[in-house]
């Protein structure tokens, strides 16, 4: 299993603190969302797509190597968003539910300072995002298991 959630937590806010200026630190959550993998058409669909975000954000829960823990992979048609992305898996990914469900990610947000310094809609939406992993990983706790590929519809390319 990956470090523990306040490890990862701290290595955040330590990476965080080696800039001085915001617009370094947006470059650099910019950078973290260029490490995430992509999702495919099939999964950018609207079952997928998290509700409250400006941006587009598509989530899928999947089964992790770990027994009982929950991967999630996600992705967004914005830069900065990607990045927050990146940050918010980073701590609850490939977690037990129990982990995900208990973590108060709200405290590693105050840390960064990101309230005040990202948009109320962009603030709005990331707590969305927050409540849609913590909803899958109940689901997963419940033994709802996610659609398979052959069941997520596919997304037409425009």
């Amino acid at each position: 299993m990956p470090e523990n959630q306040q490890l990862a937590s701290q290595d955040i806010v330590d990476n965080f603190e080696l800039f001085d200026t915001w617009e370094d630190r947006y470059r650099y959550i910019i950078e973290l969302g260029d490490g995430l993998e992509s999702l495919d058409d099939q999964h950018r669909v609207e079952s997928n797509r998290v509700q409250g975000c400006v941006s587009n954000v598509w989530l899928i829960r999947e089964q992790a190597e770990t027994t009982g823990a929950v991967h999630f992979r996600a992705d967004s048609d914005s830069q900065l968003v990607k990045g927050l992305i990146a940050i918010t898996l980073r701590v609850y990914s490939d977690r037990t539910p129990r982990q995900i469900i208990d973590f108060d990610i709200n405290k590693l947000f105050e840390q960064l300072e990101l309230g005040q310094h990202l948009s109320r809609s962009r603030s709005n939406g990331l707590h969305s995002m927050v409540q849609r992993i913590k909803a899958l990983a109940v689901e997963h706790e419940a033994g709802m298991d996610p659609p398979s590929s052959s069941e997520v519809p596919s997304a037409k390319s425009d």
